[in-house]
This record gives C-alpha cells, structure tokens and sequence, in this order.
C-alpha cells in the first residue's frame, strides 16, 4: 500500500464548469499529469468536444481546458491505495481536497462532472455533507469513467455521453 496524493487543479479563475476524477493513477501519478495513462480516453474525448489536437503538450492541453472555461481536478487530495484502481482505495485513509475553499475562488462553477461513478460516489460521501448548502446544491453529473479500466462503453460512446459538458 502506498500514500498517494493528488495534483493541484487546472482552472482558470472563470471556470464555469468542474471535472472531478477520484484520484491519479499510477502512470498519471509518474508522469505529474491528469490522465497520463496512455489508454485513458479523458484527453481524446475533450479534444474531440473542444477542438483541440489530443496530441498537444500537456501543457497546452490544459490551456484548452482553462480557454474554455473548464476547471480539472480531483476529489481525493490523498488516499492510501496499491496500484491504480479506485477499488484499492482504503476507505479510512481518504482525504478528500478543499471543496469549499475553491468553489469560493471560482464562484462561476455553475455545474460539476465526475469521471467515473466511483468519483461521484466519493464525493457524495466525503466532500457533500461538508458544503454549505449553497454550495451543495450546485447541479452534477456523472459521466462514464474514460478509464481503460471501463470497459463496458466504447469510447464513441463514452464520447457521446460527455457532450453533456459542452451542450
């Protein structure tokens, strides 16, 4: 088992919307990026909706997300977990990231996404309870996880059900 902790979040001070995933995984983690992982699917499918070559830096990656008003980030700052998978995460070790505290620097977030069913879930039950309700009430979504690990959707369509943060 390893402490593994998360990477500060990609947002513009406009943002108006939030993609939460639960927390990097290894190659991720290596490489000091969101969603390095060759086979994850995040960056393919948001080049695809923004307009942007998926083969860009990462840096330059991230500056699409930032032009287009999208803020990219985790709700796990740390966990205790062996490998990459979020069903190795240990319940008792989460932390989860300062919610209130970066909803109230980007008070334009107007709708929050989740990568995955498992981010989602992590968020309900760690971050949610802990918002002021004004906060709270903010409208989600959750979109299938652009994992390798997910296999049960294509990416066609996975792609299809995350137009829901451009439409």
């Amino acid at each position: 088992m390893t402490r593994v902790h998360s990477f500060a979040p990609i947002a513009a001070a406009d943002a108006t919307r939030l993609v939460l995933g639960s927390m990097p995984g290894v190659a991720s983690l290596r490489a000091g990026q969101y969603y390095a992982h060759p086979r994850n699917a995040f960056w393919r499918i948001l080049a695809e909706l923004l307009g942007f070559d998926s083969d860009l830096g990462y840096a330059q990656r991230c500056d699409q997300l930032r032009a287009n008003r999208i803020a990219l980030w985790d709700v796990l700052q740390a966990c205790t977990r062996s490998g990459s998978l979020d069903s190795a995460i240990v319940e008792s070790s989460i932390v989860p990231n300062d919610f209130g505290g970066f909803l109230a620097r980007h008070p334009q977030v107007q709708n929050i996404y989740f990568n995955g069913a498992r981010a989602e879930q992590m968020y309900r039950r760690h971050v949610l309870p802990e918002l002021p309700s004004s906060l709270a009430a903010i409208p989600t979504l959750r979109l299938p996880s652009t994992s390798p690990a997910h296999a049960a959707l294509t990416v066609p369509q996975k792609l299809a059900q995350w137009r829901a943060i451009v439409d």
